[in-house]
């Protein structure tokens, strides 16, 4: 089933025409639990990988002196977990029986029961994207195929996972590796994303508000605050102010939540800050976001009409099908060099 991004609350063009050619197209991937295989595009499903080429190994997590849980007791709490909510249960009674409360402790990062790695940690695949199901794909020339793989602990003071690339001509993948190899443990289970389905929509965005010129972004802000004022005549009577209508420009108009290629930069808690190549120089433009929710209270508007109907716990639903988590729920963005794809990345969290 394809998803369908709401037309936006009202036309932000017409409102500021400055914000015209300021506009970019992005491609939201949807993703939705499913079964993908490596022919397909996906979040956390099998990579079309070569059998005679090494599967890449964080070099920084070789050792048994890094703990984590097995990613197999991780998607099996998650399912016991989806299991209990869903059901019946008296008010006081517990969520869990005491036999689902050992397993689904046993995957929990914060427990007791955390196990050395055996050997080098193998990358995990994040995502696969073909040329042929995202048009808009840049690339090397030669190559329709894009793969994320990241190692499953927090590096460094960033506490992001470590993010490899690889471009390739598919039609080259002709003996595929058909077992990848699987990490014993897995640092943190909010880098673990369950098998999603892409259903890509290509949507239009305008720069976040850090982005913009100060003057237009002063007006904004006031055309906000216009918006948010009750009636002066009825200021006492306080239930007015449920009968009025907020459109966010951060949240309603600019920049798509959830998981994107291209498009504009999600900055959200820091402003922009310059970012270069780091091989050549070169500006860099937004690739990839990686996002654990596609929409949450903020971003409402967003959420697909084809998933209207679900009326669910949200950690359960359609928008968190990943189960990927950054941060404290903020995203991954990748950025590519202008000049060269295949220059080294950069990363950045918002």
């Amino acid at each position: 089933m394809s998803r369908t991004t709401p037309p936006r609350p009202l036309d932000a063009t017409a409102l500021f025409p400055e914000l015209a050619p300021l506009a970019r197209t992005a491609v939201r991937l949807h993703p939705r639990a499913g079964t993908p295989t490596a022919a397909d595009s996906s979040i956390g499903g099998p990579l079309l990988w070569p059998a005679d080429e090494p599967w890449p190994t964080c070099p920084d997590h070789n050792s048994a002196s890094h703990h984590g849980v097995a990613p197999d007791d991780v998607r099996l709490g998650r399912r016991i977990l989806a299991e209990a909510w869903a059901r019946p249960r008296a008010e006081d009674a517990d969520l869990l029986t005491p036999e689902e409360r050992v397993i689904v402790d046993r995957a929990s990062i914060s427990g007791s029961a955390r196990i050395p790695q055996d050997g080098p940690v193998p990358m995990i695949p994040v995502a696969q994207l073909y040329a042929s199901d995202v048009p808009a794909l840049p690339g090397p020339a030669g190559t329709d195929l894009l793969q994320v793989l990241w190692c499953p602990f927090d590096h460094d003071e960033d506490y992001l996972p470590a993010v490899e690339l690889y471009w390739r001509a598919s039609a080259d993948v002709t003996d595929p590796l058909a077992a990848p190899p699987q990490p014993s443990v897995i640092g943190s289970d909010d880098y673990l994303p369950e098998p999603c389905v892409l259903h890509p929509e290509t949507v239009t965005e305008y720069p976040a508000p850090h982005e913009l010129p100060e003057d237009l972004a002063e007006r904004i802000e006031a055309w906000e605050e216009d918006q948010n004022q009750s009636d002066p005549d009825d200021s006492d009577d306080l239930d007015d102010l449920d009968d009025v209508t907020v459109v966010d420009y951060q949240y309603d108009l600019s920049v798509a939540p959830g998981c994107k290629l291209g498009g504009h930069a999600p900055w959200s808690f820091s402003d922009p800050f310059p970012m270069a190549c780091p091989e050549c120089g070169s500006d860099v433009r937004p690739l990839l976001t990686i996002d654990g929710t596609e929409w949450d209270g903020g971003s409402g508007s967003w959420r697909p009409t084809e998933d209207a109907h679900y009326t669910g716990l949200h950690f359960l639903g359609p928008a968190c099908a990943t189960h990927l988590n950054i941060g404290r729920s903020y995203n991954l963005q990748l950025y590519v060099c202008t000049a060269s794809p295949d220059h080294p990345h950069v990363q950045n969290m918002q």
